[in-house]
């Protein structure tokens, strides 16, 4: 039955004229506190607002031309301030490899 239901969410993915998801890594890898953290991909809004969400309830936001953003106040890290073309030279951006 899982197998069924993610063969539907896949197909039903290729009905949109664009994947929303394509442009994004599917994790960013930030230092925070002195801890690493894996950010995964949770939502890309309509405007083009990626959402990123790791552990301990923590989160950041990321726009195709734009640069890395924390939410709830945290000061984020590595991460914040770079760009995706910047966090991908770095090594932080982690593509799904087909």
């Amino acid at each position: 039955m899982l197998a069924t239901c993610g063969a539907s969410l896949l197909s039903g993915m290729s009905a949109y004229a664009q994947d929303p998801f394509k442009d994004f890594p599917l994790v960013i890898s930030c230092e925070y506190k002195g801890t690493y953290h894996a950010f995964y991909l949770s939502r890309v809004t309509q405007d083009g607002t990626a959402t990123f969400s790791a552990s301990d309830r923590i989160a950041g936001t990321i726009t195709l031309d734009g640069k890395a953003k924390a939410v709830g106040g945290s000061d984020g890290g590595s991460c914040v301030g770079k760009t995706l073309k910047e966090l991908r030279a770095s090594g932080q951006a982690h593509d799904l490899k087909s």
